[in-house]
């Protein structure tokens, strides 16, 4: 009996150490994951200069569903997508703003908000925001995937927004935000450091 009781023991001591390796396991996992995402967000800089390597349809595909997973107000998504890996477009996008940088560039996004998607109301404006969200997603995306990208302002420049609805015959209820030009880095500029306690208000201001 003492024998039998002994070995259940035993196993229960093997059973409760292979529980707290696999434990610790998930855990190591898990703070692993919570470092990369960090590491992301802290070390991602706007690229300006690109190689001439392609960017993978699936891959700009997959930056799009990025930027759909954004929050926006009352869940109304009111954003569209406008992916450009066309040449020719990309140089008349350019001649439209040179500060697109699009000159090197492989791939270009334009976020765009849709104005029959947009809240009603005071709200309308809320699709700035919104599309500002699926912007940044974007962004981190690219980055992670080991793209270049920077976030080139469009809206609102009136000159701009009509600039680009031209060339790529935007309908009058798609509003261009900004243009994400894209393309793997021919540079490594070192990340800015933005963090600044006098921006921290605790409780009141």
């Amino acid at each position: 009996m003492k024998k039998f009781i002994l070995s259940l023991l035993i196993f229960a001591g093997i059973m409760a150490s292979c529980t707290d390796s696999k434990a610790t396991k998930e855990e190591t996992n898990v703070a692993d994951a919570t470092q990369a995402v960090i590491e992301n967000i802290m070390t991602r800089t706007s690229i300006r200069q690109f190689t001439n390597q392609p960017v993978a349809k699936d891959t700009l595909d997959l930056l799009v569903k990025a930027g759909m997973a954004a929050p926006s107000a009352v869940n109304a998504q009111p954003w569209s997508f406008i992916i450009v890996t066309d040449k020719p477009t990309l140089d008349s996008l350019n001649v439209v703003k040179p500060w697109f940088n699009l000159k090197t560039a492989t791939a270009a996004i334009v976020v765009c908000g849709n104005m029959d998607k947009a809240m009603e109301g005071d709200g309308k404006e809320y699709w700035i925001q919104d599309c500002s969200a699926a912007t940044e997603n974007i962004l981190l995306a690219a980055h992670a995937y080991g793209l270049g990208a920077v976030w080139c302002g469009v809206y609102p420049i009136s000159e701009t927004v009509d600039g680009v609805k031209k060339v790529l015959d935007i309908p009058e209820n798609i509003i261009p935000l900004n243009v994400i030009t894209l393309g793997y880095p021919a540079e490594n500029p070192e990340p800015k450091d933005k963090f600044k306690t006098e921006n921290i208000h605790y409780q009141k201001w």
